[in-house]
């Protein structure tokens, strides 16, 4: 690819509490997809270098009233779902799975079906300004392959799991793998064929993934442990999702899922588990000792978390984490919804919800967020998540972005109107444009 500068505002994220507005600046990308520099006015070159890229045809111009913002990081779907996205969310999430999600994934044996869906899927995250997923796939290699596929044809930055899911007691005898055998040899596989089929810089990675512990084996948990470590893999599952999952971990190993997880070895640095709303506080300690993230899902937890997470509460106490759309129990693969719903969901929790209960012992004190906190989320927390180099404009970084078109104002706006503005009322219909690695992959 040629270099290329984009010139115009942005926004990027500095920590979890603190926003860097760039009212003016250059974002100068070179030929590896990498941001090299980022110049402001106050650079004695800024016009010099705006200059020669615009002779050299290797200048993008926002127009008026566009922002440049870092791309989305999504560190919990399941894209074999997509096509039952909004459905069904009013069931209980057993009742979900069984009726709903099993017989659809079961589908996915056929690798057509599979093209269709993940040609279309990947197109929406990018087109909802999301430039790096982290992804379930089923149980079927084919059909993982087809997903891998379509992350690299379209410019997505993958993390592909092979999901392993062989307990004859929690999943259908039509959808899961025949023994834990079968479960760890499909999962070598897939993650043989990714990395026997990888270029340079490539954009997808395997991901080891049990489902969560009520679907896997205690042979089949041991064994992706070892597969984890064996090819210095990322991890994904569940962690603490709901009142029934929580419990069928207590029930059947005698400590809680965290605890479980990493008895297997499943919690490591390179770990993201999703949801967490029944943890104790001794579960979040675990996972911050062994640095594993959390991928808050609050508009799938909203009906099946049995509970909001303290996203306060694990940001100050240094927890890692980052935003997830968990499509389909998400029912949009939009992470500005799901930035909006975080910063609603934290606001419930600390001012509780029983109107019957005097408001001194309704909620859990100092428990909001602001935009800023979840902005945060969806770009650097998701970056040091999954430990790449992404979600800053800043030297150094890997140029993934998104051109975002504000919404009109009839009144004088500050910096910070404009932010939060930008976050509150941003649909799919105002991304003008996304890159990753450096490369135009979606333009509206």
């Amino acid at each position: 690819m040629k270099k290329l500068i984009i010139h115009g505002p942005a926004f990027t994220a500095l920590d979890a509490d603190h926003v860097q507005a760039l009212a003016d600046c250059l974002v100068a990308i070179d030929d590896h997809g990498w941001i090299e520099r980022v110049l402001t006015p106050g650079d004695q070159d800024f016009e010099r270098v705006r200059q020669a890229a615009k002779k050299a045809g290797q200048l993008r111009e926002l127009a008026k009233g566009e922002y440049l913002l870092p791309g989305f990081i999504d560190l919990h779907v399941h894209a074999p779902q997509w096509p039952q996205a909004g459905l069904a969310l009013d069931r209980p999430l057993e009742e979900w799975l069984n009726h709903y999600t099993f017989p659809l994934e079961a589908k996915f044996s056929d690798r057509d079906f599979a093209a269709r869906v993940y040609q279309d899927f990947v197109h929406t995250l990018l087109a909802h300004g999301t430039t790096t997923a982290m992804m379930f796939g089923t149980i079927h290699v084919s059909a993982n392959l087809e997903l891998a596929a379509q992350c690299r044809r379209q410019g997505l930055r993958g993390f592909v799991g092979q999901v392993a899911m062989d307990n004859p007691e929690e999943t259908p005898e039509y959808y899961r793998d025949a023994s834990p055998a079968a479960a760890l040899r499909a999962s070598e596989d897939f993650i043989q064929r990714v990395q026997e089929t990888a270029g340079a810089d490539d954009l997808v990675t395997p991901v080891i993934t049990p489902r969560f512990v009520p679907s896997c084996t205690a042979e089949t948990l041991a064994g992706l442990g070892k597969l984890a470590a064996k090819y210095d893999l990322p991890i994904q599952s569940h962690v603490s999702e709901s009142n029934w999952e929580s419990q069928y971990a207590i029930d059947h190993f005698g400590m809680h899922d965290a605890v479980t997880l990493d008895h297997f070895g499943l919690l490591t640095h390179r770990a993201v588990m999703a949801h967490g709303t029944q943890l104790t506080h001794e579960d979040m300690g675990l996972l911050k000792e062994r640095q594993t993230a959390l991928a808050h899902c609050p508009i799938s937890n909203a009906y099946f978390g049995n509970g909001v997470l303290p996203v306060h509460y694990l940001l100050a106490a240094g927890n890692r984490l980052g935003l997830g759309s968990d499509i389909s129990g998400g029912y949009t693969p939009s992470l500005y919804h799901n930035i909006r719903q975080a910063v609603k969901s934290s606001r419930m929790l600390e001012d509780g919800v029983d109107s019957k209960r005097p408001a001194s012992e309704r909620g859990v004190a100092a428990s909001r967020i602001t935009v800023t906190n979840a902005f945060y989320l969806a770009t650097v927390g998701g970056a040091r998540a999954l430990n790449i180099k992404s979600g800053q404009i800043k030297a150094g970084y890997r140029a993934d972005l998104q051109v975002v078109s504000a919404h009109s104002s009839f009144t004088p706006l500050s910096t910070q109107d404009v932010f939060e503005r930008l976050l509150y009322q941003t649909e799919a219909a105002d991304i003008r444009g996304v890159y990753v690695n450096g490369h135009l992959v979606y333009e509206n």
